[in-house]
């Protein structure tokens, strides 16, 4: 028996041909076995067939069908992002070509910790991050893994500007990364303001900067994760400009809005934070990961900066090659920015705003069939593409028990939100190929599983 062949090199291509029919036919196979936006059955169900399907994980002989049955097992097993009735959370259906550029770069597997891994990819990098900083107003970007690594980034950027006693101050509908950040990197107890109606107050942060000892970062958002609401952005850069306060704005979500000639004006003030946070595979529908920090002063980049001699040595940055390490903490790093590129390049501001404009409408479009439902109750109106809705009447420990009988028979994925104390059932509408027929489908499905 020969070696395996290698995914690259002059003989890589003809190696994936055969490779990349099979990948295809097994996703199709196991869609088709699924049958559905979820596996049926559960957590017990789909742990067994996975089991079944995997047998020996490390046999003494390789078997020549793995690819096929496990790639089969995976897709028979997944939640699919791309099925109309798919919508709990900010997980996205991937573009076709983004896909196919991320497989591209697979293949070409450029590790982004030196210039000599990565030539064309680091290239490629400093010119799209720059862009895409442009877009929120700073000068540069770095390329994450999503908002998680963003928050903790922008938290350590704070922190190495102002010292250890900086105090984060954040909404109390912030992303749980942002608290996390904190503790993480040994900062001060985080002070949550109040967001009565699910948005900071701005006269409330006033007031927690006045009386919180600094210096203070701020944390805005812009696109909650529970209802998609995107803070008040000028008055909050106002507070901090009075108060000399950093500010960052989560905008993993709501970042999105950009591209939308539509919906950008919702990003107002988003110029004013030192570091935003973007996140591609939601409103980019990009594979994951695919997530950016934007810095408006480049210079804040500095206290990212890291020499070892075999990836950055004085003599080589002295001959012009490019220093990578502090591009990120992370050393080995995949040139995720490729598929971004593509994506960017493919589609232009254009088509990306109008896959922005759909998911929109859908949100619009759903809310107002359950406003219209005398059965159901609406939160609010969607900022973005996120609506909340519960059963008219129905108790928390209903709603939570019908998310779960439709996970269960894999009928449709839902996700939950908690807002004005109670418990909602949450819709993420970011598959743009939803048609109303969909939408419709999906509430009388939630109405089917309401406990009578």
């Amino acid at each position: 028996m020969g070696l395996p062949p290698l995914a690259s090199g002059p003989h890589g291509p003809e190696a994936l041909r055969p490779l990349l029919d099979t990948v295809l036919d097994a996703l199709r196979t196991g869609a088709a076995a699924r049958g559905g936006p979820l596996p049926a059955g559960g957590p017990g169900a789909v742990t067994a067939r996975v089991a079944a399907a995997v047998g020996e994980v490390l046999p003494d002989r390789g078997e020549p069908e793995a690819l096929r049955v496990l790639v089969t097992a995976l897709a028979e097993g997944a939640a699919d992002p791309a099925h109309p009735l798919c919508a709990a959370h900010l997980h996205g259906p991937p573009l076709a070509v983004a896909t196919a550029a991320d497989l591209a770069a697979s293949v070409l597997n450029p590790s982004l910790d030196s210039w000599d891994q990565a030539p064309a990819a680091s290239a490629l990098e400093a010119l799209v991050t720059r862009a895409l900083a442009r877009e929120t107003g700073a000068a540069d970007a770095l390329v994450t893994t999503g908002g998680t690594e963003s928050n903790q980034l922008a938290v350590l950027l704070a922190r190495e500007a102002h010292g250890a006693g900086v105090r984060v101050v954040h909404g109390a509908g912030a992303h749980h990364s942002v608290p996390r950040a904190a503790w993480l990197l040994g900062l001060p107890e985080p002070v949550a303001v109040p967001a009565p109606a699910g948005t900071l107050d701005p006269a409330a942060l006033d007031e927690a900067l006045t009386q919180v000892p600094g210096p203070h970062l701020v944390v805005a958002t812009a696109g909650t994760t529970d209802a998609g609401l995107i803070d008040p952005l000028p008055e909050i850069a106002d507070r901090c400009a009075a108060h000399r306060a950093r500010l960052h704005v989560d905008a993993a979500y709501g970042a999105g809005l950009l591209f939308s000639d539509r919906h950008r004006a919702r990003l107002a003030g988003l110029e004013a934070a030192h570091t935003v946070a973007l996140d591609l595979h939601k409103l980019g529908w990009q594979p994951i990961a695919a997530g950016l920090l934007t810095v408006r002063d480049a210079d804040d980049l500095a206290a990212l900066h890291h020499r070892t001699g075999y990836l950055n040595a004085d003599d080589d940055t002295d001959a012009g090659l490019p220093d990578l390490l502090g591009r990120s903490p992370r050393t080995s790093r995949r040139p995720d920015i490729l598929k971004i590129a593509v994506t960017l390049k493919a589609l232009g501001r254009g088509g990306i705003g109008a896959l922005v404009d759909e998911v929109c409408l859908l949100a619009e479009r759903f809310a107002a069939l359950v406003h219209d439902h005398p059965g159901f109750e609406l939160y609010a109106p969607p900022t973005i593409s996120t609506v909340l809705f519960r059963p008219a009447h129905a108790t928390d420990d209903a709603v939570a028990a019908v998310r779960r009988a439709l996970l269960t028979t894999g009928g449709a994925v839902l996700g939950r939100a908690r807002a004005d104390g109670r418990l909602w059932l949450k819709a993420t509408l970011l598959n743009p190929h939803t048609r109303p027929d969909d939408l419709a489908a999906l509430l009388t499905l939630v109405e089917g599983h309401v406990p009578r």
